[in-house]
């Protein structure tokens, strides 16, 4: 389990929204959704203040993330009932980021109206979409794309005209990967 898995279970089982923990910690909602989706690490401090707010001491967490899994699984509960925070998309990523090394892989969770960009920082890199439910338009270059639930798509990144846009009426829940 990485840190942000234990957190985001911890406060799970606590019945704690982001929005909760967040004010509570001092941090932004967008920024826990980072910290729990081990898209972003937060300082010493900063974890110190999140586990208060959940109730857990911070050791305890370090504890449980230096036993790294060698597997991870995403359940499809763990994509239907998502919290999505004011950015109205989450990513849920099968392995941190110290884990990866030759591939990034998650499940991203996009509420209607909402998009998220491509990856930054990235360049020459394969991508693969796969819709698991709803629709999606994948705007790449000067193409876009639109792709329902089963559909799939292997491309080339374009970092300055990519994005994921759910044009749908409900949540949009896609499986990507990508190399590094």
């Amino acid at each position: 389990m990485n840190l942000g898995s234990a957190l985001r279970k911890r406060r799970k089982e606590q019945r704690l929204t982001l929005k909760a923990v967040a004010e509570k910690a001092g941090i932004s909602e967008g920024f826990l959704s980072q910290v729990e989706n081990d898209v972003n690490s937060p300082s010493v401090e900063t974890l110190v203040n999140i586990c208060n707010a959940i109730g857990i001491e911070a050791g305890d967490v370090i504890r449980q993330a230096q036993n790294q899994e060698m597997l991870v699984i995403i359940r499809k509960s763990d994509w239907e009932d998502v919290e999505l925070p004011s950015s109205g998309f989450v990513t849920r990523r099968f392995f941190s980021p110290e884990n990866r090394r030759v591939i990034d892989s998650s499940v991203l969770a996009i509420e209607p109206g909402k998009s998220i960009p491509a990856r930054k920082n990235i360049k020459n890199s394969q991508e693969v979409l796969c819709v698991l439910k709803g629709s999606v338009e994948l705007v790449h270059g000067g193409k876009t794309l639109k792709l329902s639930k089963g559909d799939s798509v292997h491309y080339w990144s374009i970092q300055q005209r990519e994005i994921i846009i759910n044009k749908g009426r409900g949540l949009a829940v896609v499986l990507w990967v990508g190399t590094l």
